[in-house]
């Protein structure tokens, strides 16, 4: 599952990323293997979203959020 599918109030735990440049931007932010994510809200019109991630909050767009490969 993708993190781009979870609904506010959904927790999932961060596996892999499927692209490369990206993953090394969204693990300089916290995004590690393995962190808890939990998705807190989404912009009226569905993007960026709002996540919690290795104890502070994150706005993501859904572009790079959709790269994000969660286990839950």
């Amino acid at each position: 599952m993708k993190l781009s599918q979870l609904r506010p109030g959904e927790i999932g735990i961060i596996k892999e990323f499927t692209d490369l440049e990206m993953s090394v931007k969204l693990m300089e932010m916290g995004c590690l293997p393995g962190e808890p994510v939990i998705v807190e809200r989404y912009a009226p019109l569905g993007d960026p979203m709002a996540i919690t991630v290795a104890g502070y909050q994150l706005s993501l767009r859904m572009q790079e959020a959709s790269t994000i490969i969660l286990q839950r």
